[in-house]
């Protein structure tokens, strides 16, 4: 039960990261009465975006080394179940990224394949 928490919780960074995507652009669905379109506030790029999410998966990864680590040389204040859970997080989060990639990676070789 405790993978399926992780999993959920990498899925809403996932769909948080991509709602903060999308507001890069005009939200022409919210209209003021005027029927005029509100600006939204452009806020970080996509590249700005994807190395923060790459920056995270790091993190994880990092976090996870050193409690094993720690676990490793006998630290009391670290149980067995602490490190696997986090190297299960690390894990999925490194999966998830690789996932995006492949997309991207897919996405643009369609692109490049479409007629000119």
């Amino acid at each position: 039960m405790i993978e399926r928490a992780d999993i959920n919780s990498v899925l809403m960074q996932m769909r948080a990261m991509k709602a903060d995507a999308q507001q890069g652009v005009m939200d022409v669905n919210k209209l003021t009465p005027n029927m005029a379109p509100q600006p939204v506030e452009k806020t970080e790029g996509f590249g700005t975006l994807l190395k923060t999410a790459v920056d995270k998966v790091h993190e994880t990864q990092q976090t996870a080394s050193r409690m094993a680590t720690a676990y490793e040389q006998g630290d009391p204040s670290v149980e067995l179940t602490q490190v696997m859970v986090q190297l299960q997080k690390a894990s999925v989060s490194f999966e998830a990224m690789t996932q995006v990639r492949n997309r991207l990676v897919t996405a643009y070789e369609d692109i490049m394949k479409m007629p000119v």
